[in-house]
């Protein structure tokens, strides 16, 4: 609970699982509508093209829902995944998965959230009232499509990047204003080390929404500092969880449960 809202996640188990749990964060822009009927991002339509595909291959999946805006602003978004997390490695034996490798998912939105999981300390709380707090929000192994990495680059100066950040970002700002901090705050491109997890990206290059460039530059960033990476380059897709336009039937269900396969339950390539 948040002040009286209820951060809720479904939980979807497999047949025969694997010990192995992931955090999925549908794409929203990071919003939500505002009417009492708005059905909740755990149930978006991309649980069913990203998360259950991996619940087919033996993976427990919690796709979740976090704070949005208009009504809440960054970091709400970042802390309410983190929170997930802790949650889900808190219960670890509850939901019989290994709380040391935990993996995350999504797209677009999504996946700025869950690549922050992955670029983000995470480090818990040892002093923290709630037993939850007091651990880790780092994940062990990272798929996301479509991901906004850098707020910089972009100059986040209007939609929905605006208003997640609250800020007018103007193309030339001066590097130490505190629009620029939040910006780089907010931007997973910044957080990178060496200790960060294997994350994958996919992303469609005729997206207009969200430029492939960013993905392109995200990669450089983790591969330079010696993290584990990879870019699938859909080609002639548009933004979205379908790969709309696609020259070739894309299966980011295939692409992403093999990254996991290897580097969460150490299967070969």
């Amino acid at each position: 609970m948040y002040s009286g809202l209820a951060l809720l996640m479904d939980i979807h188990y497999p047949e025969q699982p694997n010990g192995i749990g992931l955090i999925h964060v549908s794409g929203s822009g990071w919003s939500a509508p505002l009417g009492l009927d708005a059905r909740p991002l755990k149930e978006a339509g991309h649980v069913r093209i990203e998360a259950l595909p991996l619940v087919e291959r033996g993976y427990t999946v919690f796709t979740v829902n976090h704070r949005a805006i208009p009504r809440f602003q960054y970091p709400a978004p970042v802390e309410d995944v983190q929170r997930a997390v802790r949650f889900v490695r808190f219960h670890a034996a509850r939901f019989g998965i290994d709380p040391d490798r935990i993996g995350a998912i999504g797209g677009s939105s999504g996946g700025h959230l869950v690549s922050m999981l992955g670029v983000l300390p995470g480090a818990g709380d040892a002093e923290a009232e709630s037993e939850i707090d007091r651990v880790s929000a780092k994940v062990q192994c990272v798929v996301a499509r479509a991901t906004p990495s850098d707020f910089v680059a972009t100059a986040a100066t209007s939609g929905a990047s605006a208003l997640l950040l609250g800020i007018r970002l103007r193309p030339g700002a001066d590097p130490s204003s505190v629009e620029m901090r939040i910006a780089r705050e907010a931007s997973p491109i910044t957080h990178v080390t060496a200790d960060d997890p294997p994350l994958l990206l996919i992303h469609g290059d005729q997206d207009d929404i969200v430029p492939y460039a960013l993905s392109e530059r995200f990669r450089e960033r983790l591969a330079e500092t010696g993290v584990k990476t990879d870019l699938i380059k859909v080609g002639g897709a548009r933004h979205g969880p379908g790969f709309p336009g696609a020259e070739q039937e894309p299966d980011m269900g295939r692409w992403a449960g093999e990254w996991f396969d290897i580097h969460l339950l150490g299967k070969q390539p």
